[in-house]
């Protein structure tokens, strides 16, 4: 099964209202940071929020244990899936990050890489994995412009 590159409004918007659980790669603890701020958004509408960031390791972040590896994501804590891995790296660096991403214990249904963040090539290798790709889009901003309600 092949993933798909995502760039309509009405396929991005369905990502959003089917996610339950978001993994963020790049997670922060600076409030002032989008890497915070975005997530932060996410959880205060219901969204369970998996924090992964090997420079904070150990620490928490909206209710959950910050992971150093997107592998440390064990599949018993995360029964129901992942549905987006939002991505808080340069564009540059996501190449970097595909085989961690093909290697988790818990593959994601969506990829997310906040807005500008785009890497073509990287995207094409997620979909021909199975995995779709969301490029240089921003998951509050959207999620505030299409005004979905919280998760229940």
């Amino acid at each position: 099964m092949s993933g798909r590159i995502l760039t309509t409004p009405r396929e991005v918007e369905a990502v959003l209202r089917a996610a339950r659980t978001v993994a963020v790669l790049g997670a922060h603890p600076d409030r002032a940071r989008p890497a915070f701020y975005v997530p932060d958004y996410l959880h205060g509408q219901g969204l369970r929020i998996l924090p992964v960031n090997p420079a904070h390791a150990g620490a928490r972040l909206w209710d959950e244990p910050v992971v150093a590896r997107l592998q440390d994501l064990a599949v018993e804590e995360v029964p129901e899936g992942i549905d987006v891995l939002d991505v808080f790296r340069r564009s540059e660096l996501v190449g970097g990050h595909v085989a961690e991403i093909l290697a988790m214990p818990v593959r994601p249904r969506c990829v997310w890489l906040q807005s500008g963040v785009r890497d073509d090539a990287s995207a094409a290798r997620l979909a021909a994995a199975g995995i779709d790709v969301v490029q240089d889009r921003c998951m509050l901003a959207d999620h505030r412009a299409w005004g979905l309600p919280p998760v229940r």
